[in-house]
């Protein structure tokens, strides 16, 4: 079946929208006045890239621009095409362009999954204008797909339809005689359209699916009427699956890493329920919340570190998902700690300088004594113990010579850094 055969269709590709007036969501895109809707009607949609999560229109834009445009269009799929299939496409695109001057649209689905030789293979033809190139894509094209073919195409981003965008396609479907359902008696409750609508998530194929799965599947009443209630709509539709690509997922860990060293508590718990239900290795989370107990808490609270490698032993010992408790427990820590990225700015400071490298001999006060005879060559010779002196302190050099004066960490007025600070400046009363 080809993009635009419906005999036998599933409702979603018999529901799908054929005008830009029947198109759905996206109004920052297909709205009147906006730049690709103005393209399309013109008839002059460059080389483009379509890329959003599924059942949010990508695909149903390029059956749009199919029937609109006075060019031939060509479909392909990155999974079952390769160089082979494309050099035949070219081949006929450059034909059509000779003897008619036709242009060709190449609607490439899943075009992240294609090698960067089969990416290479159209880049001529696209810069030649032999082919206008439409890219659908569920993940990120800056960094699933080859920047020569990015660099090429205008992206244009798709965004999860809103709740009352899947409704009113399942209303559609209910309503249309010659496509949906109209020519039945189906009578759907708005709690049960609703809870559909909430667990597709915006994604109307997923929607339709179970309007179509709800109907097929119950029986009509006396009268010949379909009753589509709310305990229907829950048997027809699955539990929201998260689909978490490469993208996505880094997208995630950063909205919770963010929320980590912002002190939002409920969003770092919300991002992290959203990582583990879609499956990632729960060690990677608590690998973060341990470097950002350190790079920005540190020692304005060093019990937040403490509490991450207490989540990290317990997510050893006992597994998920008993262990989402001492987990949360880390993240509640971390996030309603004080702040202070000293202890980063510290370490990060002393491995510049060190990596500046001429190094000098380690001063003689400071060199090891654990050896007999290091008299005879006068290592440990002035070293101050500073436990013989009052307060367990006394004034030393301890820096390399080379950043003598040098002062890495700087604490704050945070937490426990100020007890920090307040010794430090006492010491330094003391040098006086």
């Amino acid at each position: 079946m080809d993009l635009f055969t419906q005999d036998d269709a599933p409702l979603a590709d018999r529901m799908r929208p054929r005008t830009l007036e029947e198109f759905i969501g996206q109004e920052h895109l297909v709205g009147k006045g906006r730049l690709l809707r103005r393209a399309i009607e013109a008839d002059r949609l460059t080389s483009s890239i379509f890329f959003g999560p599924p059942g949010c229109g990508k695909t149903t834009l390029a059956s749009i621009i199919a029937r609109a445009t006075k060019a031939n269009f060509v479909q392909l799929n990155a999974v079952t095409s390769g160089v082979a299939d494309v050099r035949e496409v070219l081949k006929q695109a450059q034909e059509r362009r000779s003897l008619y001057g036709q242009p060709t649209y190449l609607l490439l689905d899943e075009c992240h999954r294609w090698s960067k030789a089969q990416s290479d293979s159209i880049l001529p033809a696209i810069e030649k204008g032999i082919i206008r190139f439409i890219g659908s894509t569920t993940e990120n094209p800056m960094v699933a797909m080859t920047p020569a073919i990015v660099s090429r195409c205008r992206v244009f981003q798709f965004y999860p339809l809103q709740e009352k965008d899947v409704l009113t396609a399942m209303r559609r479907a209910l309503t249309d005689a010659e496509r949906g359902y109209g020519s039945l008696r189906i009578q759907a409750e708005e709690d049960a359209l609703r809870h559909i609508a909430r667990i597709a998530n915006g994604d109307t194929r997923a929607a339709l699916g179970a309007i179509e799965l709800a109907v097929l599947t119950t029986a009509a009443d006396e009268d010949g009427v379909i009753h589509v209630d709310l305990a229907v709509a829950e048997e027809s539709i699955q539990k929201p699956m998260l689909r978490c690509d490469e993208s996505l997922y880094y997208d995630m860990l950063s909205a919770f890493c963010k929320s980590l060293r912002g002190s939002d508590s409920n969003a770092a718990l919300a991002w992290f329920a959203r990582l583990n239900y879609a499956g990632v290795d729960p060690r990677l989370i608590v690998r973060r919340i341990l470097a950002h107990a350190s790079e920005d808490v540190g020692v304005a609270n060093p019990i937040a570190l403490l509490q991450a490698a207490a989540a990290a032993t317990a997510l050893e010992t006992m597994g998920m998902p008993e262990a989402r408790l001492p987990i949360a427990q880390a993240i509640i820590a971390v996030c309603e700690s004080p702040k202070s990225n000293s202890v980063s700015s510290a370490v990060d400071a002393a491995m510049a300088d060190a990596e500046k490298g001429g190094f000098g001999p380690v001063p003689v006060h400071l060199r090891d004594t654990h050896y007999a005879g290091h008299v005879r060559i006068g290592s440990g010779e002035g070293y101050l113990y500073p436990h013989d002196f009052p307060g367990h302190w006394v004034q030393q050099d301890y820096m390399p010579p080379e950043v003598k004066g040098k002062k890495y960490y700087q604490p704050t007025e945070m937490g426990h850094e100020a007890t920090i600070l307040k010794n430090q400046q006492a010491r330094g009363g003391m040098k006086k």
